[in-house]
């Protein structure tokens, strides 16, 4: 349900050794996460339909759809409209295991909506309002910080050359010296719960 594509198949050498040289995983690791993903998805393709069921349970005041889009956006690296299982562990070792750069330069692409190199203003509201969508009734409270009010703030924090868009070196550079933006814009619900 909700994975497509080509017929499962086992996970060649080439690519565990190309996981093992470009995750924190092990060979065994490689191998368990590989059985957990072709048991949901059997067909070795996981749609955004199914990712979004999945991501959604994580957040079951919110909704997450508009986030999801952005997230697998992000991790559709071949833009195939599937996550195949290399770009999933990929995904994965970033998101859970990356270091702070790894996870910024992550968080930066899925930013860049338009993937032009640089983030507007426009595309920071569209992501701070899916975060805010996503965490719903969880992270409300009476003086929430509009998205467009949290985008100006952050503007005003990060864009160096004040020419009204971020580079990646703008937002990097920004995050790596506020912990609470770096929190906030790498998704880390618990930083978006506070400042709310």
């Amino acid at each position: 349900m909700g994975c497509g594509g080509s017929k499962s198949k086992k996970l060649s050498e080439e690519e565990v050794t190309f996981l093992i040289n470009n995750t924190c995983f092990t060979r065994e690791q490689i191998k368990h996460w590989y059985k957990g993903f072709v048991r949901d998805c059997p067909e070795g393709q996981l749609s955004q339909k199914k990712f979004l069921e999945v991501y959604s349970e994580f957040f079951p005041s919110g909704n997450a759809t508009e986030f999801c889009e952005h997230v697998f956006r992000t991790f559709d690296t071949d833009k195939g409209g599937t996550i195949d299982f290399p770009e999933f562990l990929l995904a994965i070792n970033i998101t859970s295991s990356g270091n702070p750069e790894e996870k910024l330069n992550w968080a930066f692409s899925m930013y860049d909506i338009d993937g032009n190199g640089t983030i507007d203003q426009d595309e920071m509201i569209r992501i701070i309002s899916a975060i805010y969508n996503m965490i719903g009734s969880e992270g409300q409270t009476r003086d929430t910080v509009t998205p467009k009010e949290r985008t100006k703030e952050i503007f005003s924090k990060m864009d160096a050359n004040n020419d009204g868009v971020l580079s990646k070196k703008e937002f990097v550079e920004g995050c790596m010296n506020d912990q609470f933006l770096c929190q906030m814009l790498t998704a880390d619900t618990s930083a978006v719960n506070n400042a709310q």
